[in-house]
């Protein structure tokens, strides 16, 4: 009889058994924790990124939006505010004044550019006569907080224009090929320039004594003259640098060699400015304590605006004199006899005041004549034609105005740079050293005595 095959499997074992068990065990709470985890997902899927749950009712959320703002979660709040626009159905009213409400809170939390941002978005929501004048004055302290001054007076230019009227700094000042330039450009340059010259301040400067700073540094633009040199300037530098890149200069090894040096100039002076904002603190005490013992240093001298006829001679510069005591107005007498082109039709005056102890305005550095002036007090004529190197000048004083000190308002970012640059030495002494110290710097001053000191002492007899 054939054997047959035995396709059974053999008895299993003891410990596969146990094995089994094992497994079955562990994929049966492998099914549970995956039911719990379905369970739970619902609640997690209603969690926004930011932990708030959209569970909450438009009211809830309002409610609690207010609650965030009143402890100064400020931040906090404004995404609640930014949830409730989502979640409730607003007017386009409501829709302006939560936008309005979420650019407070971002302005009280510093976030003065996004504050902006909203402050527009509430205006276009829907014009509103309550919120008009508010958004106009928090718009004003969001620009003077960020420092950007320039853009706040065309800001405000177009919020005082006629309806119509064309966007404030949209004239052009100049072109490069089809690019235009405009006046909220140039000023956008010229603000960008002034930042670059605070960098070093800034590091120990408060963020309002640096915007007062900039400010006064500004007012040396206002006048067209100072802007259109400045732009000129500007453009120069400007064709130079695209001349440079047409021509691929920077890649030239020359010029990397220059980058490289300016790069590591900036990054150690970047770093020197971190440390002197960790170490300098300069107060508001620093700042009276410092003028209180040094108010010699701030005293205005005295000024003195004065009018002059210029002539060729002595003699006639004797005669027009002689008229002059007589009774004769200073004024017709210098219209009609004046050498002095740019003040014969003004009578005489010049308009820049002249300084005690320095050069003459419209005459010259004259110490003698500075001191006659001085002398002589105001609507007076000095006693005689003084010689200079134009010809004889008959002067008369229209006005003094007495040395004054100066007051700390007018004076204060000067004794910040002062008490600053005292402070600034120390610091960077000790800094220096301890970097050097740091990265193990020695220097061998053997090295640089010279070669005929070296030779001399080698032959030096024995």
């Amino acid at each position: 009889m054939e054997e047959k095959l035995n396709f059974s499997l053999p008895d299993k074992k003891q410990k596969s058994s146990i094995t089994n068990s094992i497994i079955i065990v562990l994929l049966v709470v492998l099914i549970v924790l995956s039911a719990a985890n379905m369970a739970l997902r619902p609640a997690r899927d209603n969690k926004a990124p930011d932990g708030a749950s959209y569970s909450l009712s438009a009211e809830q959320t309002k409610e609690l939006a207010g609650k965030l703002s009143q402890r100064n979660l400020h931040i906090r709040a404004a995404n609640l505010w930014q949830d409730y626009l989502t979640a409730g159905k607003l007017t386009d009213a409501e829709r302006a004044r939560t936008l309005f409400q979420i650019g407070t809170l971002l302005e009280k939390a510093n976030q003065y550019d996004q504050a902006i941002e909203y402050f527009y978005r509430s205006e276009i929501a829907a014009e509103s006569s309550e919120l008009k004048p508010q958004i106009n004055a928090h718009i004003r302290n969001c620009f003077e907080k960020l420092g950007k001054f320039s853009a706040l007076r065309y800001e405000l230019m177009d919020r005082t224009s006629i309806e119509g009227a064309p966007t404030a700094g949209a004239k052009i000042v100049a072109e490069i090929g089809a690019e235009k330039i405009t006046e909220v450009d140039l000023d956008g340059f010229i603000e960008n320039e002034i930042e670059n010259q605070l960098e070093p301040m800034a590091a120990f400067m408060t963020p309002e004594q640096l915007g007062e700073q900039k400010k006064k540094m500004l007012e040396q633009y206002k006048n067209p003259q100072a802007k259109q040199q400045y732009l000129q300037m500007w453009l120069a530098q400007e064709v130079l640098y695209r001349q440079a890149l047409e021509e691929e200069l920077a890649e030239k090894p020359e010029a990397k060699k220059l980058i490289d040096n300016l790069t590591r100039g900036a990054l150690s002076q970047l770093q020197m400015n971190k440390e002197l904002a960790s170490k300098i603190n300069i107060t508001e005490t620093d700042v009276q304590t410092y003028y209180t013992a040094n108010k010699d240093k701030f005293i205005d001298p005295a000024k003195a605006s004065i009018s002059h006829i210029l002539l060729e001679d002595q003699q006639k510069a004797n005669e027009l004199f002689d008229r002059i005591k007589d009774g004769e107005d200073f004024g017709e007498l210098a219209k009609q006899f004046s050498k002095d082109q740019s003040t014969k039709e003004k009578a005489g005056r010049i308009e820049t005041e002249t300084q005690e102890g320095s050069y003459v305005a419209g005459i010259g550095a004259y110490e003698e004549l500075n001191k006659k002036i001085f002398a002589a007090g105001p609507a007076k004529v000095l006693d005689e034609p003084f010689k200079t190197e134009k010809g004889w000048e008959i002067v008369k004083v229209e006005t003094i105005t007495p040395e004054r000190q100066k007051t700390l308002d007018e004076v204060s970012q000067q004794v910040i740079s002062m008490l600053a640059n005292q402070k600034r030495q120390d610091v960077q002494s000790s800094y220096i050293e301890q970097m050097m110290d740091k990265h193990k710097v020695i220097i061998h001053t053997s090295a640089f005595i010279g070669a005929d000191q070296t030779g001399s002492q080698e032959s030096a007899p024995q």
